[in-house]
């Protein structure tokens, strides 16, 4: 469905300055510069970290160890056979020795939960893409919103300073009453408020674009082309999408991860009863000068083996932990449940932001038009005599508030699209290119 908007709005929505810049030049400033995207970034680069840590319980275990002892002894035996007296002397010693488990159940649970752990690290970070999309063009069409409203509010503000004056200068030569000054005096103090108003909302958003920034943007925005074609969903059936959002929405993705996460972790902690099967080594050098018997020593010392070890009772700790990871594991199911719920209705809300909003695109469309047609109307009435000046300006308010929805509107069913891809977790920078393809840079 094409929707040919009006050149005369987009002109007044800022389009078409020279090097404006653009969606795409904010998305990648925000890339660089926003706080959010960055801690997930850093998060994700962390978790990285979780694999190789849970694989090294599989992997050998070497230490080298040395310790040097001065000994200062003061001896008598009752024993001929033996010198009494004092005797100073050095000892030392020094080895390496080697741990390599065979089999340790909880290592190899804790390599398989890595895995997943790293998985959704991964899956994370895809969310904070998706984000930190939504949040910029999000902010991007509300600065051209209020700029748009900024705009109409001072038009608005200078017709009615012309009724003022009018009706100043009317009043003098009596022509009018002080009514008549008095009701556009009203009107031209409330629009005067509306203009501080929508300055207050161009300042909070540009203030929201200047989070993800990390600057002001200081240049004009690129505001969207004279036409835009906005096509409907496909597949056309709300059901199918949500059958869709379950298999891929990034979310249900986490949750199922979190699960999986939890439920290896019960297998865990049960593994706490197993035994372990561990090889060990050592090799050590020992030297003595002297001893309490006055003889010196050197001696290396070899040793390899197999350890086992069967836990029989530890105080209940490792059955408290497998029914607190059992709790977990519940939760996470529960959460899972949860957020397919929550997705579901997102998803049913975006797409009927997008069915609906093409609907309302093309009525507010032909609202423009007729309240044009009705403005260009009542100014030939005021040129004949059967319309007021204020009749002029109820009309010329009608167009403005049209404008302000239609362009509303437009950018609703812009962020609708993209919300519904991100509900099924395809929400990528192609799409926001694709977005901005539709500004008018130049």
């Amino acid at each position: 469905m094409m929707i040919r908007t009006l050149v005369t709005l987009f002109a007044m929505l800022g389009a078409a300055p020279a090097l404006a810049v653009d969606l795409l030049d904010i998305y990648r400033a925000a890339q660089l510069n926003d706080a959010r995207f960055g801690a997930a970034q850093a998060q994700y680069q962390a978790q990285q970290e979780r694999l190789p840590q849970a694989r090294a319980g599989l992997l050998p275990n070497i230490n080298f160890d040395a310790n040097y002892n001065y000994n200062d002894i003061d001896i008598e035996y009752t024993s001929a056979a033996f010198n009494s007296g004092r005797r100073n002397y050095d000892a030392y010693e020094y080895g390496i020795n080697l741990t390599q488990p065979i089999y340790r159940r909880q290592n190899m649970l804790a390599v398989d939960q890595a895995v997943v752990v790293v998985a959704q690290a991964a899956t994370e970070l895809d969310l904070a893409s998706q984000d930190l999309i939504l949040r910029t063009a999000q902010a991007y069409f509300d600065v051209l919103l209020a700029r748009f409203n900024l705009r109409a509010e001072r038009s608005q503000q200078s017709a009615l300073a012309e009724q003022l004056e009018q009706a100043k200068r009317n009043f003098v030569v009596g022509t009018a009453t002080i009514t008549d000054q008095r009701e556009a005096q009203a009107r031209y103090d409330l629009t005067s408020a509306r203009v501080i108003g929508a300055q207050n909302d161009l300042q909070v958003a540009q203030q929201a674009l200047e989070i993800l920034t990390g600057s002001p943007v200081t240049e004009e925005l690129a505001g969207l082309q004279a036409d835009v074609e906005f096509t409907p969903p496909s597949p056309k059936s709300i059901e199918a999408w949500v059958e869709r959002s379950y298999q891929t929405n990034l979310e249900v993705l986490r949750a199922q991860q979190s699960l999986d996460i939890a439920q290896t972790e019960v297998r865990r902690q049960r593994a706490g009863h197993q035994p372990t099967l561990d090889l060990f080594g050592a090799v050590t050098e020992s030297h003595q000068d002297s001893s309490a018997f006055g003889v010196g020593s050197d001696s290396t010392a070899g040793v390899i083996g197999v350890e086992f070890s069967l836990p029989l009772y530890q105080g209940g700790a490792i059955s408290s932990r497998t029914r607190e990871a059992i709790g977990q594991q519940d939760r996470a199911a529960e959460e899972l449940e949860n957020t397919r719920r929550e997705v579901a209705q997102a998803t049913r809300e975006a797409y009927l932001g997008v069915t609906l909003g093409i609907a309302q695109v093309s009525a507010f469309e032909q609202a423009v038009a007729s309240t044009e047609l009705q403005l260009e109307s009542t100014k030939l009435g005021q040129e004949v005599g059967v319309r007021t000046a204020v009749d002029v300006l109820n009309a010329e308010s009608q167009l403005t508030i049209a404008r302000r929805d239609f362009a509303q509107s437009v950018y609703n069913t812009i962020l609708s699209q993209l919300r519904l891809q991100a509900a099924v977790g395809r929400l990528v920078e192609a799409d926001l290119l694709n977005i901005n393809e539709l500004l008018e840079t130049q």
